[in-house]
């Protein structure tokens, strides 16, 4: 069966024009699929903020009476059986699982999972721990008081409805939010190829940035922004990102940011103290952080080890040096209290509370996706701004569509008003009409000139309201409805009445519901698990076979190294503890290894791949130890270039950093140092050769070699410094078969290595006047050279 099989899909005699290719067919089938999970399950609407299932429970809790009654909405339900609210829920609505659908509902019960809950839950609705919800046999639920937000217009002809599953009922497509609930409440989801984090926000903030861009849709994202500073969770805790990633994130629609816990510190007697967590960051919980510090104090040797790691035995050495004890003190009063009790009192604060930040997830990221349905039904990563003026768009539509609905019910009953007071001013003869006609409408249509709308009602009025008093009663309420009539009639017609209108229902639920920021935003730099080397000097050595090791001090000789059999010296790195090992794959990627981590020169070393996550079929190219502020000249077989230091590439991830762009059949060159910041720093030695000088004068210039045999100089100067990695500039005009052999940085000569008759290896020095010769402006073609063998690589020589 190939792309082109075809499929009959009305069964034995179908004809051609009936038959579907079964790659067209599974790729309409999928998307309709991956379309009905994203919509109909996993993302928020950017107008009411509900995904389906969630829209459907409150719909269907509001027409079984379990909402906020009485004249002023004020009086709240008796609740009932969670179990009743999941039967309608699924037997009306929603035909899915009846777990999935308590489970919508437990999470809109629980004010640890949303900033404002939806639902006003009677029993165990579970805790921040993970703790699971009772069955639903045993739990009560009503509606809270802030979902009139959301439900109070529902009648008013506001959304519209659509047929249920079966078409015997009619479900909201929308519900007419008063407020952003996708920004309030936030969202969290995952979809086929989508998925979304929106975080929860304060509704006193957002409120004002909709009046905002109400009075002013132009408002400059500056202003913006310091409506909305950032996100606000329901369970508190410090964002520590500064406000410029904020921003970031809400201009884009995605980022991460920095949480951490919130604490005091609480003295004891004589002269002890103790740390208490009263906040934690989203994500976050008592019991996770408890199982961390039992891991970290009381760590498991690791599948496939014998003893415990390095690392794990320095963490556990780390955290027992400032950590006596820890418990939990939760409690309904407290809904979150760690105690930390310091291994003595002469701890520092700082220490202890770095320490736990490091290696716990009392500091935290928090994702940021704002992927919802549009309000043109398509799912879209939106910024903040978009997500707000939808909302206010949205708003608009429903407050129209209202006072539409109003305005015809208005009219409809002055309508009818008004054929009441022809009645009463004409009492005896429209009695005497009715008593003595056969067809009493329409003789009363005939003589007073009356809608049938009005002969009905006149004909169904009871004789206690052909009363006196009732002409007066009729009198004001005509008067009032008129004046209503006219109000709705403004408010159509003017977009600044319904403006006015808009910001002051949003500012009168925000006098009601709004309440104070619980997320502290104050930037601080992030706590990193510190591990303190002793700077010395020390020689990092690699094999051909990627065996790395490090020894101790400088000036050793590469004949001194052994190596295991088959394997040889690939190059040697002088530098010290504290620096970084970088590896440069053939995907373009960095991947960081410290030096103080590699294995010491007593044995063979260990493999780099043990101490990196290389990508499956990826091996490491080169190599490069040295400082932060080194600075190295990376080129590919393309020949692209560009300058980075190594504090550009450097990652904690032992995946590697993703920095340098590879061409389909390209290869990465040999890193070429430029400039070792002023700092007496070692370089790549050749194989089988002592380490290079020390190099202490910045290159000036740039010479490139290809496969071909050409060569070009340039100024260093006309490189960029690439602080996020990329393809770079080009070097130099490849002929269409040729490709680049290496860029080296230089001051005086470079030395050629290559192939020669034979497969023997080759090298040529060329100085400073064999350069110049072909010296030209970047990205030509350069100068031929008569080497005599094939260029392979190119490196520096001083």
């Amino acid at each position: 069966m190939n792309d082109q099989t075809v499929l009959d899909l009305t069964g034995a005699g179908a004809g051609p024009d009936d038959d579907l290719a079964l790659a067209t067919y599974a790729q309409r089938a999928y998307l309709e699929y991956a379309l009905s999970v994203v919509k109909g399950r996993a993302l928020p609407d950017v107008a009411d903020g509900q995904k389906p299932v969630q829209r459907r429970i409150l719909y269907a809790m509001e027409r079984m009476g379990l909402g906020y009654g009485g004249a002023a909405g004020n009086t709240p339900a008796t609740p009932v059986k969670s179990a009743r609210v999941v039967g309608d829920v699924l037997g009306k609505y929603h035909p899915h699982g009846d777990s999935a659908a308590y489970e919508a509902l437990v999470r809109m019960a629980q004010d640890f999972s949303q900033r404002y809950p939806l639902i006003d839950g009677q029993g165990n609705f579970g805790s921040r721990d993970g703790d699971g919800a009772a069955a639903m046999r045993y739990t009560e639920a009503r509606l809270s008081k802030i979902t009139r937000l959301l439900l109070d217009e529902i009648d008013e002809g506001t959304v519209d409805f659509q047929p249920n599953y079966d078409g015997r009922e009619q479900e909201p497509r929308q519900l007419p939010a008063r407020l952003p609930f996708a920004l309030l409440n936030g969202a969290s989801g995952i979809a086929v190829g989508l998925a979304t984090e929106i975080p929860s926000h304060n509704l006193r903030e957002v409120a004002d940035a909709c009046v905002a861009l109400v009075k002013n849709p132009k408002l400059a994202d500056d202003e913006l922004f310091a409506l909305i500073p950032g996100p606000d969770y329901p369970g508190g805790g410090q964002i520590i990102s500064a406000a410029s990633d904020i921003q970031d994130a809400y201009r884009g629609g995605r980022g991460s940011l920095k949480v951490r816990a919130r604490w005091k510190i609480e003295d004891l007697a004589r002269g002890q103290w103790q740390l208490v967590v009263t906040e934690l960051p989203p994500g976050a919980s008592t019991q996770k952080v408890l199982e961390e510090i039992e891991e970290l104090t009381n760590p498991k040797v690791k599948t496939g080890k014998k003893a415990l790691t390095p690392d794990q035995t320095q963490t556990k050495a780390t955290v027992l040096a400032v950590l006596d004890t820890v418990r939990d003190e939760s409690s309904k009063d407290a809904p979150v209290r760690i105690v930390f009790e310091p291994k003595s009192r002469t701890v520092g604060q700082d220490e202890l509370i770095h320490t736990l930040l490091a290696h716990t997830s009392l500091e935290t990221s928090a994702s940021i996706n704002l992927t919802s349905v549009g309000l043109d039904g398509r799912p879209t990563q939106k910024s903040l701004r978009q997500m707000l003026v939808e909302w206010v768009e949205f708003r608009q539509q429903t407050i129209t569509r209202r006072s539409q609905h109003r305005l015809q019910k208005v009219l409809d009953r002055i309508h009818i008003l008004e054929g009441r007071q022809l009645v009463l001013l004409n009492i005896d003869e429209v009695i005497a009409i009715i008593r003595e006609s056969d067809e009493p409408k329409a003789a009363l249509i005939a003589r007073f000139n009356l809608s049938d709308r009005q002969a009905d009602d006149i004909l169904d009025i009871r004789l206690r309201q052909l009363a006196r008093l009732e002409a007066i009663k009729i009198e004001q309420e005509l008067s009032e409805l008129r004046k209503e009539q006219g109000s709705l009639e403004d408010i159509l017609a003017s977009p600044a009445s319904l403006r006015r209108l808009m910001i002051k229902e949003i500012e009168a639920d925000a006098k009601q519901f709004a309440d104070a920021r619980r997320t502290l935003i104050q930037a601080e730099k992030r706590a990193v698990a510190e591990v303190k080397i002793i700077d010395e000097p020390v020689t990092v050595v690699v094999s051909e076979k990627g065996w790395v090791r490090a020894r101790q001090g400088h000036g050793h000789e590469a004949a001194g190294f052994a190596f295991k059999a088959g394997d040889g010296l690939h190059g040697t790195f002088e530098c010290r503890t504290v620096d970084n090992l970088l590896v440069f794959g053939g995907n373009g990627r960095v991947y960081t290894v410290p030096v103080a981590n590699l294995p010491g020169a007593r044995g063979d070393g260990q493999p780099i791949t043990t101490l990196i996550d290389l990508d499956a079929g990826t091996q490491p190219l080169h190599y490069f130890a040295g400082a932060e502020g080194v600075t190295l000249l990376l080129s590919g077989s393309g020949g692209y270039g560009f300058l980075a230091r190594v504090e550009h590439m450097l990652s904690r991830q032992r995946g590697g950093k993703a920095f340098i762009t590879v061409g389909a059949g390209e290869q990465i060159c040999r890193p070429s140092v430029v400039s070792l910041n002023s700092e007496p720093k070692p370089v790549l030695a050749q194989a089988g050769q002592a380490p290079a000088a020390i190099q202490t004068v910045a290159a000036t210039h740039v010479a490139c070699a290809s496969t071909g045999g050409r060569i070009l100089t340039f100024e260093i100067g006309e490189l960029k410094l690439m602080e996020k990695g990329g393809r770079g500039l080009t070097l130099i005009d490849l002929e269409p078969k040729d490709t680049l052999a290496g860029a080296a940085a230089y001051t005086r000569s470079v030395r050629i290595t290559g192939i020669g008759r034979g497969g023997k290896p080759r090298e040529e020095v060329l100085e400073i006047r064999s350069l110049n010769n072909a010296r030209a402006a970047r990205a030509r073609k350069g100068k031929a050279a008569d080497l005599g063998f094939k260029p392979m690589g190119i490196v520096r020589v001083e």
